[in-house]
Parts: structure tokens; sequence; C-alpha cells
């Protein structure tokens, strides 16, 4: 969830491509280090730091009981999998009990959990087998707003004079039948819903079924953190934060400005400047934060912003509110005209730039549960797997924190409903055909090559398994070291165990490069150079490290497609990627 309008009103699903291109890996694949679950490492930096966060949207990921939908005890059946390719926590998408209007975003019990997806003790089973494996469980929190199932809105919406009546946000209308004001939901239509038995509007940043919390209300605060710690006593490790930029609006509810054109929903497109992005937002987290501390967990935040500056600021400005608020940016990176994006090596280098000027720890993100996936986006049609390698090599080893989406290490693509019939996502049933939803990213796990992809054992799947599970598993590819799994497996075990990726510095090479984006990551005597072709041609690449104190002669490939490995002459295929140890020189 979150605001989705930049990105969507962008990126149109027409990208249809499931070439297949390999390449050679120079070292085998392992699992990530135990100490890498340690509470703090050797330098004493908290765990989370240089751990590696996989996102697993639970009613696709296993389907245990073979139902056609996941399940928590299909996530507890695939956690040798995630250990093994070098998981250390995983976020899981809200599995509280929900009327399931946006797929567990609108919780109606935020101490269960929902009977579709188990309960609590399978819960508990979970929790306890991943930490046997040392992975950490983080739970999504919808911390904006509830489903208006949820016994405190059932409550407020009985009268105007009940106690809760204030923990969400109603208001009298400009007239009978106008809301109060022009806001609009991110989900389409008007952002207020009229309440014929009180003859007011509540407001809904999202659907009409997902009324928004008062946060201004102190009863509503103490009860949400009171959330967290009844989670973080059953042993979780930390929080998603939902929407977080949307946690307040403006007491006057004054008009949003309007822009020129229309959204997909046929709604005028509006500057957020009223209901979203407030200063009140960081209150609350430093509050959220307080108690997260006190369980040595995490809080990573769905922070949808328009500049590094505003994404600094969920920091907060004495690193008291968001430990990882998540550069959703970064998924944007790239766009060309028609919605499809390319790699652009002076646009993802002037982005790390900043990010890295900023001071602060990076947490990257290429792909999650509400936008296409990484693969689709940048598909050609000709170097699919090339380009999923390619994007996986340059974020997973930029100086920061990375959040994996399950599948992106197989290059798993979108799949499409092609007839509205077919679409499950309300966004895309009220959006079609402009909006298809987000059904194509949120399709099963590809485990296998079997007609279901090994998501169960043979009930029909919720959503359609692509054509494309039958080369693209996790089964298949586990037995081709050339193949996107094999170079994710290989990358992760350097992020773990290489000091330099791990700790070090990134010193940008070669700036002047417009088609090659190389770096090197440095950590006391430890340094690794990464050169990443981002074009379809073949490239060379040269280097003259005695600046940086190296001797480039006695760089070691550890990973490589490259077609020469000297370091004065780094010869590339399209795509290629090519990643050495590099020595100090004596």
């Amino acid at each position: 969830m979150g605001n989705l309008r930049g990105w969507r009103g962008v990126l149109r699903r027409n990208i249809r491509a499931w070439s297949w291109r390999g390449i050679a890996l120079g070292v085998a694949c392992a699992t990530p280090l135990a100490a890498a679950a340690a509470q703090r490492d050797a330098q004493g930096h908290a765990w989370w730091r240089h751990a590696v966060f996989y996102e697993v949207y639970p009613r696709s990921f296993g389907d245990a009981n073979n139902d056609g939908l996941g399940d928590l005890s299909g996530i507890t059946q695939h956690l040798d999998y995630l250990r093994d390719l070098g998981v250390d926590a995983i976020w899981i998408t809200p599995c509280y009990p929900s009327p399931q209007v946006d797929f567990g975003y609108d919780v109606s019990d935020y101490e269960n959990i929902a009977p579709e997806y188990g309960s609590l003790a399978d819960f508990d089973r979970l929790q306890a087998e991943a930490k046997k494996r040392g992975i950490r469980i983080i739970f999504d929190f919808v911390v904006n707003h509830t489903s208006d199932k949820h016994p405190w809105f059932l409550e407020s919406q009985a009268s105007r004079t009940n106690a809760k009546r204030d923990w969400y946000v109603w208001r009298d209308g400009k007239g009978p039948t106008q809301p109060p004001n022009n806001w609009t939901s991110i989900f389409g239509g008007s952002a207020w819903q009229y309440d014929r038995a009180t003859q007011q509007y509540y407001y809904h940043a999202f659907y009409p079924e997902q009324p928004d919390l008062n946060w201004r209300n102190p009863a509503v605060e103490t009860a949400m953190l009171d959330v967290t710690r009844w989670w973080y006593t059953r042993g979780v490790s930390g929080f998603r934060l939902d929407a977080v930029n949307t946690l307040f609006e403006d007491p006057g509810l004054r008009d949003n400005p309007t822009v020129p054109g229309r959204n997909a929903y046929g709604d005028q497109n509006q500057v957020r400047k009223y209901d979203d992005n407030l200063p009140e937002n960081h209150r609350v987290l430093r509050e959220l934060r307080k108690v997260t501390d006190a369980h040595d967990a995490v809080l990573i935040g769905e922070t949808w912003t328009d500049d590094v500056q505003q994404l600094k600021a969920y920091y907060g400005a004495n690193h008291d509110e968001v430990h990882m608020p998540m550069d959703l940016m970064f998924t944007g990176l790239g766009r060309v005209p028609g919605g499809h994006q390319r790699l652009d090596a002076p646009t993802f280098r002037r982005h790390v730039a900043a990010m890295e000027a900023s001071g602060e720890w990076p947490v990257y993100v290429v792909s999650n549960h509400d936008i296409p996936r990484v693969a689709t986006r940048f598909a050609d049609g000709r170097h699919d797997d090339a380009i999923a390698k390619a994007i996986g090599a340059f974020y997973l080893t930029l100086r920061g924190t990375p959040v994996m989406y399950y599948g992106e290490e197989l290059g798993m693509q979108n799949n499409d409903p092609q007839r509205k019939e077919d679409v499950r996502d309300p966004i895309g049933i009220k959006g079609w055909p402009t909006e298809k939803g987000r059904d194509g990213e949120r399709t099963p796990m590809q485990w296998t090559a079997a007609p279901d992809a090994g998501f169960n054992t043979g009930a029909k799947p919720w959503l359609p398994v692509p054509p494309s599970a039958r080369t693209h598993n996790a089964q298949t590819e586990g037995q081709d070291s050339s193949s996107v799994l094999s170079l994710y497996k290989a990358v992760l075990k350097l992020r773990h165990e290489n000091p330099a990726v791990r700790e070090g510095g990134y010193v940008p090479l070669n700036e002047g490069d417009p088609n090659v984006m190389s770096y090197l990551r440095r950590y006391r005597d430890a340094a690794v150079l990464v050169v990443i072709n981002m074009s379809g041609e073949d490239r060379t690449a040269t280097f003259d490290l005695s600046a940086q104190g190296l001797r480039g002669a006695a760089g070691r490939p550890i990973i490589q497609s490259a077609a020469s490995g000297d370091l004065s002459s780094v010869k590339l295929g399209p795509y290629g990627i090519f990643i050495a140890d590099v020595k100090t020189a004596p």
C-alpha cells in the first residue's frame, strides 16, 4: 500500500517478455554466516544494518493446506530455502483477521491471525522454526487505518457521542451532498464517505472500507503502541510501517491544489499538500521508535517521498524515528516514455550519490507487492535474465540494506490479467482498463516446473501461475549455475562474508561513462570492485586504481560474466557483471 499515483500513472502493464539468458558465476554458493543473526555485529552495529530482508506475500508463497491460498505453514515449509538463499529476516505482509477488501490491509483485529492463514499456534511454530535458522520475523503494521469492520470503528460509527467517535476522522460536509473538501482517495474517488445514520463524513485515504484512524487522539496512539508491544512479546523482531506518510491530515481541511490532467479513475490530479507527509507524522514515529528500541527490534517505513531530503527526515533529526525508511524512489529510476524502464548508469549514479551525500544508511528496494516486478519493468525481450542479474548484482552490492521481494531472485515477471472478469485486486476492477491492478506482481511463488509451480498439491491457486514458471522456478534454477537464482545466492554470500561489501564505503569510479556503472566498496584493507554494464551492447571498462592506493593487477574475480577480467581492460557483454577483490598496495 502507499502512494501509487505517480508510479502507476507512468507505468502501464504492456510488457511481455519471457526470454532466458544465463551467465557464468565464478563462485560457489553457500548459506549466510550465523553471525548475521546476532544482536550486534563485530563493529557494534545493530543486527538489521547488514541483514538481508525478504518480503513474503503470504497468500502467494506456499499453500500448505492445499486450499488455493498461501498460509503461515506454507512459509514454514520453505524456511530452508530462505536460509540457503541468504535471507536474515522475512517481512510478512498482513495476516491479521480482515474482510480482505484490500487483501489484509483492512485489519479487523490486530492481535490475531486470519483463519485463512492459520492460527496463533501456526505463527508460534513459524517463529520458532525461523529462529532455529537465524531468520527473524517482521510483521506488517497497518498504522494509518483499520477495517470498517474493526470493533473500534463499529463503535465509532454507532453515534456522534460514543467514546470512540474521535478515534476516526469525522467531519460535517459543506452541504447535504458535498464532502468537507476536495481530497481524493489514493484508490480513486472522494476521500470522504457519508454515513447516513450519523449524518457526517469519515475520511479514508484508501478504500471507504479503510477508515483513517485519528492519530491526534492520544487514546489511538496508546492503543496502537500496545499492539506493537503485544507482538514484540510474541517474538516479532520489528514492523514494516504501512503508509506512514498519511497518518495526519490538515486540521483545517484545506483543499489540495489541483493540477492539469486526470488519474486512472477519472479524478482531477492534485498536489497532496494537506493530506500527505505532514510534520506531525514524525512525533508518532518517535513514539513507535521508543517502544521498538526497548525490544531491540526494527522499524521499516513505507516512505513514498519526492526527494532524498524528504526521505532523510524519516530517519529523524536525532536518528530517533524509522530505522529503515525504504528508498522507494529507487523503484522509479530509468523511466522512459511509454512507462517502461531501462538501466541508465548516469541516472543510477546520481541517485546513489545523493543517498551517499545524505549521510544516512540507505534501504534499497526494487520490487514489492504494489508495483510491477522489476524483471518486467526493465525487460527488453532479448536479455531479460541478464538484466535481472545486473539489477541484483548492482543493488545488492551497494552500501545499505536491501529489501527483496519474493521471486525476485528467480527473475519472476508479472502475469497481468487480460480480462476484467479475471481481476481480483479492487484497484484493477475499479480502474480497468487503464489500471489493471496489482494481481500481476502477486502471483504464486514459482517453486517447481509443475502445473501449479509447486505452490500446492493440486488446488487451483488464487491467482494463475504464469507460463514462465516452467523455466523460472527454484528447483530448476537451483540446478543451473548460470541462473538468476545462482547469481543472487553468490551475491548474497558475498554480502555476508566480505567485509568490504558488508561494511565498506562507496567509491564511484569512471563517473563519465554513460553505459557502465563502476564503483569500489572499501573497508580497511579490503576492497571490492563492482562493474555493471547497463547497456545491451558489448562494452569495455578500464581502471587505474593507483589513485585509490590499490594495485589493479592484483584483482581476483569473484563473480563475473565478463569476457575478460583484466582490470586494465574489463570486457563486458550486454548487461555483463564483473566483481573482483582488489588488494591494497604494499
